[in-house]
């Protein structure tokens, strides 16, 4: 089965997300502070792809590097500063807020898409960008109330964090800043460094970290790297959106932290467009 640009975008972008979805539930489970999970977050994934790169690119490991460039540069700084922000977003609001507030990434990225790269998404995307950003203020103007409003501006950045981010890799779509990326984790992983107090892992950290780096860090920031290469970056942050939902289940299934109505019912109709434009565009193609 042959697959072209759209799909290989969607489905990479799609099976990140769903990798992607228990991390809030693995955050909240944690009982190690902040800044000690950040250095996690950052240093095994950046383990992890470190020895993946070198097996594949082997004695051109570091001219790869060079290869991204200043673009690879200021990626490497946002996807840092996105990462530490989420985690700190999550640990001072409830789930909800902060999924909700990422949710803005769409919008954001076909903005600024259309601003710096010239690149205007189709009808059908900017109708689902728009239909989308309505549930999500219909969740968040019952769900503010709720949280502190430091995680809610925290996740406002990561947001944005996440719409430069794409639209930088859609900028240089022909090379690969996977490994930009992992610089930037490493960068996570040496703030957190200086911040952290003590990062031993006991009982069930010992487990739920190193599971939740793997399965819900390390192979999705692969997937969504380089995901915009092969499809717009609002396309790539569309999916993002199922996290909204999806990250609140996982919660509310595992500690009983039920989301509101609001968040149910946004959460259906975010689905629900992501479906039809996924389908869409598909068909299109």
């Amino acid at each position: 089965m042959q697959f072209n640009n759209q799909k290989k975008g969607m489905l990479m972008a799609f099976t990140a997300m769903m990798f992607i979805t228990p991390d809030s539930l693995f955050i909240r489970l944690a009982s190690i502070n902040s800044w000690n999970l950040i250095f996690y977050r950052g240093f095994i994934p950046f383990a992890l792809v470190f020895v993946g790169l070198i097996i594949i690119y082997k004695t051109k490991f570091f001219k790869e590097i060079l290869n991204n460039g200043w673009h690879g540069v200021v990626y490497a700084l946002i996807f840092a500063l996105t990462n530490i922000t989420f985690v700190i977003s999550i640990e001072n609001t409830n789930v909800a807020n902060t999924l909700i507030m990422v949710a803005l990434a769409p919008m954001l990225s076909a903005v600024i898409s259309l601003i710096f790269l010239k690149e205007n998404p189709d009808q059908k995307t900017w109708l689902a960008i728009l239909i989308t950003t309505f549930a999500v203020f219909f969740i968040f103007y019952d769900a503010l109330n709720a949280g502190d409003i430091l995680g809610n501006v925290f996740g406002l950045l990561t947001a944005l964090g996440l719409a430069i981010g794409a639209v930088i890799i859609r900028s240089v779509k022909k090379i690969s800043l996977v490994p930009s990326a992992m610089l930037g984790k490493l960068l996570v992983a040496l703030i957190a460094l200086y911040f952290a107090d003590n990062l031993e892992l006991k009982k069930n950290d010992l487990l739920i970290v190193p599971v939740m780096c793997v399965m819900c860090v390390a192979i999705p920031f692969v997937l969504v790297t380089l995901a915009p290469r092969y499809i717009t970056a609002a396309e790539v942050n569309l999916f993002f959106l199922l996290e909204t939902i999806l990250g609140p289940l996982w919660v509310w299934l595992v500690i009983l932290e039920k989301p509101s109505n609001e968040t149910i019912l946004g959460g259906f109709i975010i689905i629900f467009t992501i479906g039809i434009h996924s389908i869409l565009a598909l068909k299109k193609t």
